[in-house]
């Protein structure tokens, strides 16, 4: 045997060796995992290369982004915080506009591509549907609009249910965009001093026209923009004359409670109001603001006015004296009366029965340019003072007036002004002599402008009796509250028309204040073309109409504002009551 057949054997040479399967196998295993490994760095590669590519394509975008007129701007803090717009709110702190966050109706006919249809649906289906959503939706206009590929806006201010039913309906060209909307709390209430905010983001009409840079400026709007009005008192205000309209079918009214030492606007109303969260045709058509932007005569409302100008100069010194009450001839015209009240009136007697003849007597003798005088001074001859926007200017008589333009202004014709006007003219009246701005902003009492003497304090204190005379027993008892200690005048004038006045149509107002024993608040209710109904005993003046609006006011806002009724309290009318022949019977 040979001695290394132990070891294998040896090939001759030219000849194939032989290989054992145990070797073979080792082989095979090598080879598997060099495949394996081979594999695993060609996947990490293309791992590699696709994180690549993303990265690729996100700096791409970047890059187009910062070239491009869509580039993102940066945000300030200010932006990223706050509302794009800030909120107001009344005295106490109640909101009255605030920006949200609301959604839109956008129609895309490019939502489907190049498909052919914006629509899956028919475009009047769709329109249809839309239309059970929103039932004041004009249905064929949408239509055509989807049919015929508008693309636009279908509806702004869309509520969150409103979206959620718009998505159910299954139509990707109706898109649902949120953005900021401007929200008015109280809907209607206080319509026509907050205005609203046009779909360009700018204020319109109201507060929000004068106050749109401070609600826009970043470093303002995060603090409230406060007013003067008391929610609490304007919706009572809305409620009283709204009431008051619709039981003497009146075509619209106006009132406003003001404050007579500060000058502040408590509450402004204009009926018929509009919805400013709703801007629609009939809303627009409703934004006329009858208190400060519409000039009446406002009738006997003046007589108190030219008594005290009468008082102040001197003209009247004892109101007992008696004033002949027969026709005043000037001219070719003649001054009457409604109704017979006697041969000669005294000046108490003259405001409780609303004599235009002794009223025009007075004037009279204090003479047109005194009269005037005392008209400018209560601002008859310029618009309202005041910083709502939509201001009237008074039909004023100019600069010389003749003998019998003198006299009718003192009963309040031939002059038209706005129930504004009134009210800071009866505020100077009553509240010692002092005539002031009228204002929408909330100010401290200390801070109340110094404003212009028109009257001294003895007239006004004069002018506080006779006021009260007239409600307790003349055309104001319809409007005497109770434990208010209400003193006012009512006026009813007829309406000017083509060849003269018109007889069948009124302008009725009650000027009132309160309490008399120290005057806080004036009140002016108005209502245009008042008919005369059952409620109103078939009467169409305003000491049936506008008086009682007043006389059921009063109670109701002057506990709000800190006015209680005290029946053991009143104005000391004891020197003048034995002149007035109603106080004694």
């Amino acid at each position: 045997m040979n001695a290394l057949s132990g070891f294998g054997s040896f090939a001759p040479a030219g000849t194939t060796a032989f290989v054992p399967r145990r070797d073979n196998a080792r082989v095979q295993l090598v080879t598997a995992r060099q495949s394996a490994v081979t594999t695993a760095k060609m996947r990490l590669l293309w791992l590699v290369v696709g994180f690549a590519f993303v990265a690729l394509i996100a700096v791409v975008r970047v890059g187009f982004l910062g070239m491009s007129d869509r580039a993102v701007a940066a945000t300030s803090l200010e932006d990223a915080l706050l509302p794009p717009r800030g909120e107001i709110v009344d005295r106490r702190g109640v909101p009255l506009a605030r920006a949200f966050p609301a959604y839109a109706l956008w129609f895309n006919p490019e939502a489907l591509g190049d498909s052919g249809s914006a629509l899956v649906k028919p475009p009047e289906q769709v329109a249809a549907e839309l239309k059970a959503i929103f039932p004041d939706l004009d249905e064929a206009k949408v239509a055509r609009r989807l049919a015929n590929g508008q693309q636009g806006y279908l509806r702004r201010r869309v509520l969150p249910e409103e979206a959620n039913r718009v998505q159910e309906i299954g139509e990707l060209g109706l898109e649902m965009p949120q953005e900021t909307d401007r929200h008015y709390p109280q809907g209607p209430m206080g319509a026509h001093v907050l205005g609203y905010v046009g779909a360009d983001g700018k204020g319109r009409v109201g507060m929000e026209a004068v106050l749109d840079e401070r609600l826009a400026d970043p470093s303002r709007r995060g603090t409230p923009a406060m007013l003067s009005i008391d929610m609490r008192v304007q919706g009572a205000l809305e409620d009283e004359l709204r009431r008051g309209m619709k039981l003497v079918d009146a075509l619209g009214g106006a009132g406003i409670v003001l404050d007579v030492d500060t000058g502040e606007v408590l509450a402004l109303a204009s009926l018929p109001e509009f919805d400013p969260n709703k801007i629609d045709e009939r809303g627009a058509s409703l934004m006329f603001n009858r208190v400060t932007n519409q000039v009446y005569e406002l009738g006997s409302t003046f007589k108190p006015l030219s008594i005290a100008a009468a008082i102040d100069a001197g003209v009247v010194r004892d109101l007992g004296a008696q004033w002949d009450a027969r026709p005043v001839r000037a001219g070719r015209f003649s001054i009457k009366d409604s109704h017979f009240l006697g041969n000669s009136l005294n000046v108490p007697s003259t405001l409780i029965h609303s004599s235009n003849t002794v009223t025009a007597r007075i004037a009279d003798k204090l003479g047109p340019e005194k009269m005037r005088a005392y008209m400018i001074d209560m601002g008859f001859n310029e618009r309202p003072h005041i910083e709502l926007p939509a201001k009237g200017f008074p039909i004023w008589p100019g600069d010389n007036w003749p003998r019998l333009r003198n006299m009718t202004v003192a009963y309040g014709h031939g002059i038209a002004v706005t129930p504004l006007h009134l009210a800071s003219a009866y505020a100077a009246m009553v509240n010692g002599g002092i005539w002031r701005p009228a204002t929408m902003h909330k100010i401290a009492p200390e801070d109340a402008p110094k404003g212009r003497r028109v009257f001294k304090e003895s007239t006004s204190s004069r002018m506080r009796q006779l006021l009260r005379a007239i409600t307790k027993y003349g055309t104001g008892r319809n409007a005497d509250a109770v434990g208010y200690r209400v003193g006012g005048k009512t006026g009813s004038a007829e309406k000017p028309g083509a060849g003269g006045y018109r007889r069948s149509t009124l302008v009725s107002t009650f000027a009132a204040a309160f309490p008399m024993d120290r005057p806080r608040y004036v009140v002016i209710a108005m209502l245009d073309e008042p008919k005369g109904t059952v409620a109103s005993s078939f009467q169409r003046t305003a000491a049936w109409n506008a008086a009682p609006i007043v006389g059921k006011l009063i109670p109701r806002i002057g506990p709000m504002l800190g006015v209680r009724p005290d029946e053991h309290r009143d104005v000391d009318i004891s020197d003048i009551r034995p002149l007035i022949p109603e106080a004694n019977r």
